[in-house]
C-alpha cells in the first residue's frame, strides 16, 4: 500500500453495478469569502472486488490509478455493516 493516497470515510448509496458500488463523501469545507463552514456532498464511483458492499454500508475507500472510465477509487474496508 502506498503512503500517499488519499482515503476517504463514506456511505454506499448503490451496489446494484458488477464489482462497483456509489460511495457518498460527506465533507466540510470553508467558505473562501465568508469563512463558514459548508456541507460539500460527493458520490464516486469505487471498485469492489468481492461484491461484499451493501447499501447503507460505512465503507473506507482510497485512490487508485483509473479502473475504468468513472472509477478512481478502491474499496479498503467495510468499517460498519448496515443490518
Amino acid at each position: 500500500m502506498k503512503k500517499n493516497r488519499k482515503q476517504y470515510l463514506g456511505e454506499v448509496l448503490s451496489n446494484k453495478m458488477e464489482k462497483t458500488i456509489v460511495v457518498q463523501i460527506n465533507d466540510l469545507k470553508l467558505h473562501p469569502l465568508y469563512k463558514k463552514a459548508v456541507r460539500v456532498n460527493k458520490k464516486v464511483k469505487s471498485h469492489d472486488h468481492k461484491n461484499e458492499c451493501g447499501v447503507g454500508d460505512i465503507v473506507r475507500i482510497e485512490e487508485c490509478r483509473p479502473l475504468s472510465k468513472d472509477k478512481r477509487y478502491r474499496l479498503v474496508e467495510i468499517v460498519d455493516k448496515n443490518k
